[in-house]
């Protein structure tokens, strides 16, 4: 496995390192905001995990790789004691990360995702990679007609605008899709599982879930445990799978909290 440079966002200097890893088909664009408030407190970096926003396309991919290109960003940057953020697909990564190389990593907070296998997810995802891919990117006129093309294959309207964010103009005329999306089709299915490991994380570990997404349910709590047995799960009330978006405020206090209880 050979790591490849990272693009990221350093959004202040001063206090402890702090990590913001998106989720699939995101960037670190996605968590500007709150990248903004954790500045307050935090050295932030917001990363484009490999096939995403401006960093490097690579075929091969799946967590440990991802989980190494951090590791690597984390060591080139001289890093110390660093708290790592990440939603989804990027909580998957700093799960990998902390399992893997612990000693780069003093906390961890996961959003919205367990370390587990979820096949039950596959179909929604699989029609977005089939939306983008049926996109006519050479004769679209505008975003707007974009998306109208793309509501027979993306229902929901805030998924729909997510994904769009990865859509960009050429110069020489048309759109592009700014992402890896043959590298993320080929993958998908290494992208769904958790790898497997003997040992666990030991440090202060939260997972915090949106109410409305089942994307962390009871019967994961065994699971988290074995891995990460420092660690707690707290509930965000009206919130989905985007819950940093639904419940922006609500979000931030819970994670302020934990973060900064290490600080």
């Amino acid at each position: 496995m050979t790591a490849i440079p990272l693009s990221f966002r350093k959004y202040s200097d001063d206090g402890p390192a702090l990590l913001v890893l998106h989720g699939l088909f995101g960037s670190q664009a996605n968590w500007g905001w709150h990248c903004k408030q954790f500045a307050e407190h935090f050295s932030v970096y917001g990363v484009d995990l490999r096939n995403h926003g401006d960093s490097p396309h690579a075929a091969e991919f799946n967590y440990p790789v991802m989980a190494d290109d951090v590791a690597a960003l984390i060591v080139d940057l001289g890093l110390q004691d660093c708290v790592i953020l990440g939603h989804s697909m990027g909580g998957k990564v700093g799960m990998e990360l902390a399992l893997t190389q612990p000693n780069l990593i003093e906390r961890l907070l996961v959003v919205d995702i367990a370390p587990v296998s979820y096949p039950e997810q596959a179909e929604g995802h699989l029609r977005v990679i089939a939306g983008m891919k049926a996109l006519p990117l050479e004769s679209i006129a505008s975003r707007r007609e974009a998306e109208e093309f793309l509501r027979d294959y993306i229902i929901d309207e805030p998924t729909r605008k997510f994904v769009l964010t990865n859509l960009q103009r050429r110069p020489e005329g048309g759109f592009r899709w700014r992402l890896n999306l043959a590298a993320i089709e080929a993958s998908y299915d290494a992208l769904r599982v958790m790898p497997a490991h003997a040992g666990s994380f030991e440090k202060p570990t939260l997972f915090v879930k949106g109410a409305e997404s089942a994307y962390i349910q009871s019967s994961h709590k065994e699971e988290i445990l074995s891995l990460f047995p420092d660690s707690d799960v707290k509930i965000i009330m009206g919130a989905g799978h985007w819950l940093h978006a639904d419940k922006p405020q609500a979000f931030k206090k819970i994670a302020m909290d934990f973060l900064c209880a290490g600080a």
